[in-house]
């Protein structure tokens, strides 16, 4: 990381800024291209591991790749706001983010789609309580992210 005065190292400080943020990118390797695409997500940590957990249909470009190659990258970020000044050049923006790279995985089993299901909604403020149809959850994929490296930079 070039600017160390802006890295954060903290992983409670990481992971308030990972929870803070509403919107994941998944990078994929596509044939010597990248397909990035924006998801929400929920989050799980036990014992300083974090997975990810994302939904999407069954079928499609995401899914194909994943199944291809599970190794991704994922971006997320949050906190944006310009700080102007009277001189173009020293204007700044204020910002923090995460990157890392993660092991992805379909998720094929039914009692680990809900879990699943329920830290994304648990993620975006719903800690209700949900029933999961057989029938939705046959057509719903439920994708699980083993972050295996991540880094964290902020200027606030």
């Amino acid at each position: 990381m070039r600017r160390k005065d802006r890295e954060v190292t903290d992983f409670n400080t990481m992971l308030e800024i990972m929870r803070s943020c509403d919107c994941c990118r998944l990078g994929l390797a596509d044939c010597g291209s990248v397909y990035i695409v924006p998801l929400n997500f929920g989050i799980y940590e036990r014992d300083g591991k974090i997975s990810l957990y994302f939904h999407c249909a069954d079928k499609g470009r995401k899914i194909d790749l994943i199944n291809s190659n599970g190794s991704v990258g994922f971006e997320m970020d949050t906190g944006h706001r310009l700080v102007k000044n009277e001189i173009s050049c020293e204007c700044t923006f204020m910002y923090r983010s995460i990157i890392g790279s993660a092991d992805a995985v379909v998720v094929s089993d039914d009692e680990e789609k809900i879990f699943g299901l329920q830290r994304i909604m648990e993620h975006y403020g719903d800690t209700s309580s949900r029933d999961f149809s057989p029938a939705a959850l046959e057509h719903v994929a439920v994708l699980r992210l083993d972050i295996t490296d991540w880094s964290c930079k902020q200027h606030v």
